[in-house]
């Protein structure tokens, strides 16, 4: 296995660890997911419908095989992302909060340039 393959699997590994984990959080509704969404004035039913996408993106992006469901996932996790990182900037919230979508994004996107050919749509 060379360097960039494990490297593409370290990477992956923790942004499915992180999308699975805010998934929950999210789908639960924690606290902090509750304070937040209503800081943006977002409505309550929308971290559960967003958690869900998390999870299923994160199962998406560790499972062999699957490409074209691969980019979709990619897809979706690069506009919840940004839009949460646009979504606090909007609110005027402090620029702690834009850092950490945009991290893990920048690890979204080490992940979608390290995939393996087997991983990628033809």
């Amino acid at each position: 296995m060379s360097n960039k393959t494990k490297a593409y699997f370290a990477v992956t590994a923790l942004v499915s660890l992180a999308l699975a984990g805010s998934g929950v959080a999210n789908v639960t509704l924690q606290e902090p997911i509750v304070e937040s969404m209503k800081a943006l004035g977002f409505p309550l039913y929308l971290p559960r419908i967003l958690g869900t996408w998390k999870i299923l993106a994160a199962v998406a992006l560790i499972a062999p095989g699957f490409p074209r469901l691969k980019e979709w996932a990619y897809a979706g996790v690069f506009f919840n992302l940004t839009g949460a990182a646009i979504s606090h900037a909007a609110a005027g919230d402090p620029i702690a909060t834009i850092f950490p979508p945009l991290g893990l994004l920048a690890l979204v996107m080490i992940s979608y340039a390290l995939r393996p050919e087997g991983r990628k749509l033809d």
